[in-house]
């Protein structure tokens, strides 16, 4: 029987994730089963223009980890997930042919990359006779509620910032787990270009990845210890935690820390994996204010989630300007010291507090906001590298790495973004006398 085909991308969790609801209930309507899916594209552990692998082994820790999650609770419903390998839309259309598939599911991300997959396969679905639909639901409005036109998006974030606040947007409630689950189908083996794994036989470049990332007492967010690992049960119990230990109303004096565990909401990797939505995180955080009180410092947490919003919607809005040489600015081609970029991947440039941040990275995938701006403007500002080879650096190895937030942030450092100053340098000795006087964060990410 044609089964209706749920492909799970960035949202990899069974709450507030209408796609799932949607076509969960298209199946059950039609009588039809239901087929889970996400695809492993091997490219993304290849070499690329500016890094050795596109998705480095910290990341794809974190991809394994949130897909072995995601069908544990799959597998409470009955259901497997069908772990596809290709290129996403020929292994979508692939599963379709094989399968005669009915319809095909997924969430809308706004990226080029994901937006030519897209029109690629509506352009099949036209074809071939069967429906694709994609629901628009990663940020935390929806685009029906803005104040505005998606295209009309202010370009500054504090225009922004203030439409919000003056049309008194607040995100929809987060929409619980479909309450009925359809009938389950797991399809014959396919050929080897489309590769059809589950969780027993996983992708070696992600099976592997657990045994090349160690553990690492200094991590700030140490992704091998269970209780961090990338799953949505673990994001609901860490962001509990926090609220219950009022952190929220210190977030502001502490959100510029280097190194520990509680000086920010360390939600980023969560959310990047979709393990959590935004809304669920800003809808917990608020029935904790109404319980223990508002303040600045809380509310810094919800200013933090604007700014992740207002990158996805200018995805939206720019698309492919944003990865252009000169991004949403008039400036020339940026110029690019490729021996200067190895040595600030490696760590190994001469500054103490930019060298420390750069080593925190590669051995934890994880890095503090104020330690990615410091490096970012290292790179651009005073090495004369060019702003998307950092870029690229970030999303090989960021456990985090959320291409709005990622592109966006390095394009508004290097003057070719939405920042109205036309870039941020930051002074690196300034920043380490006063985020790290003592200089315990450069003696411990040392040379060694």
């Amino acid at each position: 029987m044609s089964p209706v085909i749920h492909w799970f991308r960035q949202d990899l969790r069974l709450s507030d994730h209408p796609a799932l609801r949607a076509s969960c209930a298209s199946a059950l309507s039609r009588g039809l089963p239901w087929l889970p899916v996400f695809v492993w594209d091997p490219t993304q552990a290849q070499a690329t223009r500016w890094v050795d692998a596109r998705m480095g082994p910290h990341r794809r820790l974190a991809l394994h980890q949130a897909l072995t999650h995601l069908d544990r609770s799959l597998r409470a419903h009955g259901h497997r997930l069908l772990v596809l390998q290709g290129e996403p839309a020929q292994a979508i259309g692939q599963i379709v042919s094989d399968t005669g598939a009915a319809e095909v599911w997924t969430e809308h991300l706004p990226a080029p990359q994901e937006e030519a997959a897209d029109r690629a396969l509506s352009s099949a679905a036209s074809l071939g006779g069967w429906r694709w639909e994609r629901l628009e639901q990663g940020g935390l409005f929806a685009w029906d509620d803005l104040p505005f036109d998606v295209q009309d998006t202010p370009d500054v974030f504090t225009s922004f910032r203030q439409a919000i606040q003056r049309a008194g947007l607040l995100a929809r409630e987060p929409v619980a787990p479909p309450p009925v689950w359809p009938p389950p189908m797991w399809p014959r083996p396919l050929d080897a270009s489309v590769c059809a794994l589950g969780v027993d036989r996983w992708p070696e470049a992600l099976s592997l990845a657990s045994e090349v990332v160690n553990a690492e007492p200094r991590a700030s967010f140490p992704i091998t210890e269970s209780e961090w690992h990338i799953g949505e049960s673990i994001a609901q119990a860490h962001w509990s935690r926090y609220l219950s230990n009022a952190l929220p109303h210190r977030y502001k004096s502490t959100r510029n820390g280097l190194q520990g565990h509680d000086f920010s909401t360390k939600l980023s990797p969560w959310l990047a994996w979709g393990a959590m939505s935004a809304r669920q995180a800003q809808h917990a955080l608020q029935r904790w204010e109404t319980e223990h009180g508002a303040s600045e410092s809380s509310g810094w947490i919800t200013f933090e989630l604007l700014w992740r919003e207002h990158f996805r919607l200018l995805h939206a809005k720019h698309g492919r300007r944003l990865y252009q040489p000169s991004g949403l600015s008039d400036l020339p081609h940026p110029t690019h010291d490729a021996g200067a970029f190895m040595r600030w991947c490696a760590g190994r440039t001469g500054h103490a507090l930019v060298d420390a941040g750069m080593r925190e990275l590669e051995s934890t995938g994880w890095l503090s906001n104020r330690m990615r701006q410091i490096v970012a403007s290292y790179l651009i500002h005073d090495l004369g590298g060019d702003w998307r080879a950092g870029a690229a650096w970030f999303e090989s190895r960021l456990i985090d790495f959320d291409v709005f937030s990622n592109q966006g942030n390095w394009a508004y450092i290097a003057g070719r973004g939405t920042d109205p100053r036309g870039g941020r340098r930051f002074d690196p000795d300034k920043q380490a006398r006063e985020h790290d006087p003592d200089g315990r964060y450069r003696r411990m990410w040392g040379d060694s």
